[in-house]
């Protein structure tokens, strides 16, 4: 419990926590899934406030798809947590890209590929910030 009020934890990432405080495995899956029956633990509670948070910091929805998974959550899940959380993902990549080089102006090749490598290493398609590089 003191893990969950502090923050929204998956499931795995609450059993990856724990099992470095307690052995016994079958006590902690019994608690954990007390927890999931009770409403405490929510991976769909998780995912939500996770696109959130990340979104919200510049990532986009490839990177915050990745490090879901990586925290065990289901794609059915992150899906249905990307339509709850209704983010616009174009006006989050262009903010990411102001945020970073100002704006948009014709560029040389060289800074242009540094920029879009930018764009894809936060986790957006080129669909979401080409029209950035067209003006």
């Amino acid at each position: 419990m003191n893990l969950l009020s502090r923050r929204e934890h998956s499931l795995d990432e609450l059993r990856q926590k724990l099992q470095r405080r307690f052995d016994n495995a079958a006590m902690l899956e019994n608690q954990l899934q007390r927890l999931a029956d009770e409403n405490l633990q929510s991976d769909a509670r998780f995912a939500e406030s996770f696109a959130r948070q990340r979104a919200g910091r510049g990532y986009g929805p490839s990177r915050v798809r990745q490090e879901m998974r990586q925290k065990g959550i289901s794609d059915n899940a992150i899906a249905q947590a990307f339509e709850t959380a209704e983010l616009d993902w174009w006006a989050l990549a262009e903010a990411a890209f102001r945020k970073k080089f100002g704006e948009p102006a014709r560029v040389e090749m060289k800074e242009k590929a540094k920029r879009m490598r930018f764009m894809q290493y936060r986790g957006f398609s080129a669909d979401h910030y080409q029209h950035l590089f067209d003006a």
